[in-house]
């Protein structure tokens, strides 16, 4: 078992930044591969980004290429999601998530994943 908890959400500018956090306790962190997902309200969770367990693979929705950066300190138990330029589509509960997949493998179906954090509130507004 691994338990999950994210921070840093909050109301932001259209433009403006937030850095999420997610500390992992439990299980070795670097079991798993770890995961950024978000829903909007009357949507399906979509996934965010992803990074391996070793933090060398990383992989991104093209709707956050080059806006979002996910990262992890597996001395810390973390990781992050670093957003940038953010906007109205961007409000959403954010989740992080663990996933005990192979070495090197990186996966976006919230399905696959085998934890889940609370979720943490992100708000865009103009």
């Amino acid at each position: 078992q691994v338990q999950l908890v994210e921070s840093g959400g909050g109301l932001v500018q259209t433009g403006g930044s937030l850095r999420l956090s997610c500390v992992a306790s439990g299980r070795t962190f670097s079991r798993y591969a770890m995961g950024w997902f978000r829903q909007a309200p009357g949507k399906e969770r979509e996934f965010v980004a992803a990074i391996s367990k070793g933090g060398g693979s990383t992989y991104y929705a093209d709707s956050v290429k080059g806006r979002f950066t996910i990262s992890r300190d597996n001395a810390k138990n973390a990781v992050y999601l670093q957003m940038n330029s953010l906007n109205s589509e961007d409000t959403a509960v954010y989740y992080c998530a663990a996933d005990e997949a192979r070495w090197g493998v990186i996966r976006s179906t919230p399905g696959q994943y085998d934890y889940w954090g609370q979720g943490t509130q992100v708000t865009v507004s103009s």
